[in-house]
């Protein structure tokens, strides 16, 4: 078989209980559930990142933050040109690369966001340089009304981007509210129609490689009315939570539920408190995400039978998550400085060119495998700096002994079972230790445990081990 097409598609924040073919009852994915009928499904894959930026910069290099240097969504650490990318080593082997969507490989400047306005925006011309051919921009839901980008633009023009504005703006939501404009207008939609003709574009070109990144089902929950309808309200998922599970200081998140803290949903909260919002809120938010999640399942659908349309089962399908989202477990909702499953731990989905039979693997494994993957497939050279190894190997058995994840003042790493978490930002210092065996939904902080002395050694040195060899070469 000649080389493949290879198409990624990747969503903001989603979490992996919230598809139908892992358990969620209240809204079908059918079309997600396909890739997984004809895939396999890597069950046990976690991000190296719980923050978009260095999530979506590990994936693009196959490095680890702290390798490729950008780790952060709010420092100055865009991602440098010189590091070699999957864009720039797919380009060589005669591919031709487009990111339909979100980029965010650099951080936006978040200081510089004005309610009354839509600014220009400058990172084109960066994201460009980093070996894109072809760029359709949707920057993030926000930051496309923040900053002008191919979707605020045809919005604008549309007529509908002031109303999206004052919205994401609107601080009486706290980041719930439905689309005020028709569904085709919503972001993700919009995403997926570029992307499914696009796909379209290339017909006799299979040395494609198409990055096609949805910026939902991040918040704002934003989902149109008319999705909501396709929400068994009877059936959503009840929150995981235990009463005062977060009140020991010692838990990374009690200022988040308590107040003070800096969850993503601490920020809109009454008090800056998690603990504030009502059931009433939790459930607008878990139907609206939830109406997202199906809006992107259409979507997905229109882009596979594109591939189908332009290159048959001569297609490479990735489908995973830059990360999760706690959705209300906890109290919490958002991902900053999470290393609990419902973030930590992501969809992925792999179809390999002419596979037909589902399958399903345990095997500890990473989203850094996607470079060398794509790589693997393209015939392309592989990788020797990659902390990854493609999906193939990791079913042949080569499942990682450990996975890490990274971010600004955060390192966590497990070995499937147990956890490690350590946060050290400014006056904020925290270390959990999880057992997912005996409390698989990590309500008890067991770090001062006796019984867990030796196994906290052993996850400690495993992360001595992991960055020595960068700190001190």
């Amino acid at each position: 078989m000649k080389q493949p097409a290879i198409v990624l598609i990747t969503c903001d924040e989603l979490r992996r209980d919230t598809l139908s073919c892992y358990g969620n009852q209240a809204i079908q994915t059918p079309h997600i559930d396909s890739l997984l009928e004809t895939g396999v499904s890597f069950d046990n894959c976690y991000t190296p990142s719980p923050w978009c930026l260095p999530a979506r910069c590990a994936i693009l290099t196959g490095r680890y933050p702290h390798k490729n240097g950008a780790y952060s969504n709010f420092r100055k650490c865009p991602l440098d040109k010189g590091v070699p990318n999957l864009f720039q080593r797919l380009g060589q082997g005669g591919y031709r690369t487009a990111v339909v969507g979100k980029c965010h490989f650099a951080p936006v400047p978040y200081g510089d966001t004005r309610p009354e306005l839509t600014q220009e925006y400058d990172l084109r011309d960066y994201y460009k340089s980093l070996g894109i051919d072809d760029l359709i921009l949707e920057d993030d839901k926000q930051v496309s009304v923040w900053f002008y980008d191919d979707y605020s633009r045809e919005l604008e023009q549309a007529g509908y981007l002031k109303a999206y504005r004052d919205c994401v703006w609107n601080g009486e939501y706290q980041k719930v509210f439905p689309f005020p404009g028709p569904a085709e207008w919503h972001p993700d939609a919009w995403v997926g129609q570029k992307a499914a003709d696009y796909i379209r574009s290339r017909k006799g070109e299979a040395q494609t490689f198409a990055w096609i990144s949805f910026s939902g089902p991040h918040y704002p929950f934003d989902a149109p009315r008319e999705y909501k309808a396709r929400v068994d309200e009877t059936k959503l998922r009840p929150r995981i939570q235990r009463e005062g599970e977060l009140a020991g200081e010692d838990r990374i998140h009690h200022k988040s539920y308590y107040g003070g803290g800096n969850i993503d949903g601490a920020g809109p909260a009454k008090d800056h408190a998690c603990k504030n919002y009502g059931e009433a809120y939790w459930k607008r938010l878990l139907i609206s995400y939830n109406a997202n999640v199906a809006l992107i399942d259409d979507q997905v659908g229109e882009i596979l039978q594109a591939v189908r349309e332009t290159w048959g089962e001569n297609a490479l399908v990735i489908f995973t998550a830059d990360h999760g989202e706690m959705l209300g477990d906890h109290g919490l909702w958002g991902k900053h400085n999470c290393g609990y499953d419902p973030v930590w731990r992501i969809p992925m989905i792999v179809r390999f060119p002419g596979q037909t039979q589902g399958e399903r693997t345990r095997a500890l494994s990473s989203s850094l495998d996607i470079l060398p993957t794509c790589l693997e497939a393209a015939g392309v050279p592989a990788a020797e700096e990659a902390d990854g190894k493609s999906f193939r190997q990791r079913l042949k058995g080569e499942g990682l002994a450990y996975a890490f994840a990274e971010g600004e003042g955060f390192l966590a790493a497990t070995d499937g079972r147990l956890k490690y978490i350590h946060i050290q930002q400014g006056a904020d210092q925290y270390r959990e230790l999880l057992d997912l065996k005996t409390d698989p939904h990590e309500f008890e902080n067991r770090i001062d445990w006796p019984e867990y002395a030796g196994e906290l050694a052993r996850l400690r040195e495993k992360v001595i081990e992991h960055l020595l060899p960068s700190v001190l070469p």
